[in-house]
């Protein structure tokens, strides 16, 4: 391509027109290719704004949003047209909504404070270890309040603690309830109208606390109680039965009439204690069978004047017998002798003659600890009689009836007049 330059200042060359127009003059022609470039965008000036907008390098880089501003606005935009545009009815029925929701709220937290106050008043009163359940039925609360009257209150004590044992579970129901107070954190004390319960002895929890003699209870009928296991008895465990007869004792307590109470060492002999005829430390009848078998033991036995005496057995028999083995056995070998050697309390006849307990198989020590070991002390041992904690202030509270079942005693209890609280 020809430059317009080159073709403009040749001097050499005439123009091909008249004189009549003018020379082209430098300082008023403009190139078109300028004019075109001053149209286009600058790439340079374009590079250069580019590197301005550049973040700082030690700016971490997040993508752009650029929907986010929009959206949350428009999704403002269109929940405030949605409810400016409904009715005046449905606007009124959600401000309704809304405030019940907020008074529900505020009278659950004020039943549930109430509770918690009650249960710590109950605590304190009864000297629990625990705080008690509490659940005061009825919807709403505030307007019982403000009534001062609940209609119905529940209460759970689990393991109040009852002289030896530990009762299960405690439960009452209250009703006709007066509330101390002028609102929900200004009740002082209520009057209980009237109350209803039971008390669960678990046989579970004695066969625990009672274990340390290895003694199991089990329920029989309406109202007894089996002991079964076996008692320690110096350095010897002896199998142990006991019956028990529950029954009412008063209107806090029941006590328990311990009957059939044994203890069988093993084969040889049996303990009850007492101090009737059939009471007291009898040879079994194979253990007499064998004095009545064995020489050694049956002159053991007859040397000692006091058991001969016990035996009703003449003394010239009784000498006869110890001289000939043949008079012995005429002796011993009658039914009669049997069943008067098991009639034989050795207890009694035998604790000065610790050679004749050895020769029978008997350990000394052990006729002395069952010498201590007296009915009342044994009963005492077995008994499940208890005592219901004494209510504070004004009211009563009586147990009703006392029942044996499967999983242990229960006692139903009622009240009245009951005072909680100041």
């Amino acid at each position: 391509m020809r430059s317009p330059h080159r073709i403009a200042t040749r001097p050499s060359e005439a123009p091909s027109e008249a004189s009549s127009e003018a020379p082209l003059d430098a300082h008023s022609y403009t190139n078109p290719y300028d004019e075109l470039g001053a149209l286009a965008p600058n790439p340079l000036e374009e590079f250069l704004q580019e590197d301005k907008a550049e973040p700082d390098a030690d700016t971490p880089w997040t993508p752009p949003n650029h929907r986010r501003g929009s959206r949350s606005r428009s999704r403002s935009r269109r929940r405030r047209n949605r409810f400016a545009g409904l009715p005046l009815a449905a606007k009124a029925l959600v401000a309704v909504l809304v405030a019940t929701a907020f008074l529900a709220l505020g009278d659950r937290w004020a039943l549930l404070y109430a509770e918690h106050e009650a249960a710590e008043k109950l605590k304190d009163q009864l000297n629990l270890s625990a705080a008690p359940e509490v659940d005061i039925e009825g919807f709403p609360f505030l307007t019982q309040v403000f009534d001062k009257r609940v209609d119905k209150v529940k209460v759970t004590v689990p393991d109040v603690a009852a002289d030896r044992v530990s009762l299960a579970k405690v439960s009452a129901t209250a009703s006709d309830v007066t509330i101390d107070g002028d609102g929900p954190t200004s009740i002082t004390g209520a009057t209980i109208g009237q109350m209803d319960g039971e008390v669960l002895l678990s046989f579970e929890d004695l066969n625990r606390e009672l274990g340390a003699s290895q003694v199991t209870f089990t329920g029989r009928g309406t109202d007894q109680v089996l002991a079964r296991g076996t008692l320690p008895v110096a350095g010897h465990d002896l199998k142990v039965r006991a019956d028990a007869r529950i029954q009412r004792n008063g209107d806090r307590g029941i006590s328990t009439d311990i009957g059939g109470m044994s203890l069988q060492l093993g084969d040889l002999a049996t303990y009850r204690p007492g101090t009737r005829e059939k009471e007291g430390l009898h040879l079994s009848k194979s253990s007499a069978d064998r004095v009545a078998k064995e020489t050694a033991k049956a002159k053991a036995l007859l040397s000692v004047p006091v058991i001969v005496e016990r035996l009703g057995v003449p003394e010239s028999v009784v000498r006869g017998a110890l001289k000939s083995d043949t008079k012995l056995n005429e002796l011993t070998g009658s039914p009669k002798f049997v069943n008067d050697v098991m009639g034989l309390n050795l207890i009694d006849v035998a604790m000065g003659h610790p050679e004749l307990l050895k020769k029978l198989g008997l350990d000394p020590a052990l006729l002395n600890g069952l010498s201590q070991l007296t009915r009342p002390v044994l009963a005492d041992r077995l008994t499940l009689a208890f005592q219901l904690p004494k209510l504070p202030g004004t009211g009563t509270m009586a147990l009703r009836d006392v029942t044996v079942e499967k999983e242990g005693i229960r006692v139903r209890i009622a009240g009245a007049g009951i005072g909680i609280g100041s």
